[in-house]
């Protein structure tokens, strides 16, 4: 029987990029897995160099319980390298200032399934109740509004289930008031072959987070009702 360990990513600001570096900095419209997998090894305390094979081969899942909408912000940026001279030599750093555009995700909140061995999963759900290194959702200085570890009391309860992530997400509970006339997604981990898009968020077999390797992922959604879900009363219901 397959185990599956909910976590929850509520908070007004969440970012998931997926190839942009540069000056324009986009967001998917839900968690990626390099994402979720950076979470859960800041969690554990495991530094950038550090292997992530295991977190890597964990199947992930996401339902969306409230999309919330893309914003931007622009920052700016001082010192930034120039690209090398033909030479060879360095070719030092822009003396005027780089606007960068960087989207996020405003007022969103995803209930995410990881599916694999139960054991590692456990350790992940302890780790993510006392995290060895400060969590944040998709960039740095966006912290969750509320705890990450899903409740693991009633009515919520338990964050460790039996069955695949779809089949869990399919029933775990909503934590927050859902307009019962939308139906909730889900983005679920699968094939290549039968997905209906293909991200660059896997994390290479052997890389590290500081190597920045990444190769496809493929994604199949699928729709729930909320006034199937138990949880907190529905909006309207």
């Amino acid at each position: 029987m397959a185990a599956t360990l909910l976590l929850r990513l509520v908070g007004p600001q969440q970012s998931w990029g997926v190839g942009s570096r540069f000056d324009e900095r986009e967001t998917q419209p839900e968690p990626t897995k390099s994402g979720v997998i950076g979470i859960v090894a800041a969690a554990l305390g495991r530094p950038r160099e550090a292997s992530i094979d295991d977190l890597a081969a964990l199947r992930v899942a996401v339902r969306t319980d409230r999309p919330g909408r893309i914003e931007q912000d622009f920052h700016t940026v001082l010192q930034v390298a120039l690209a090398p001279r033909a030479d060879g030599k360095s070719g030092g750093v822009n003396p005027n200032p780089v606007v960068t555009r960087r989207a996020y995700l405003a007022d969103a909140a995803f209930t995410v399934a990881l599916e694999g061995d139960a054991d590692l999963l456990r350790e992940i759900d302890a780790a993510l109740r006392v995290p060895r290194f400060p969590l944040f959702i998709g960039r740095r200085g966006f912290p969750p509004s509320v705890p990450i570890a899903f409740p693991d009391r009633a009515p919520y309860g338990p964050a460790l289930r039996e069955g695949d992530a779809e089949a869990v997400l399919r029933g775990a509970p909503l934590l927050l008031v859902i307009d019962p006339t939308q139906s909730l997604r889900l983005s679920v981990e699968c094939a290549l072959e039968v997905a209906d898009v293909v991200l660059a968020d896997q994390p290479d077999a052997g890389a590290t987070f500081a190597a920045r390797r990444f190769r496809a992922r493929g994604l199949r959604y699928a729709f729930v009702d909320p006034r199937e879900l138990p949880g907190p009363t529905v909006a309207g219901a």
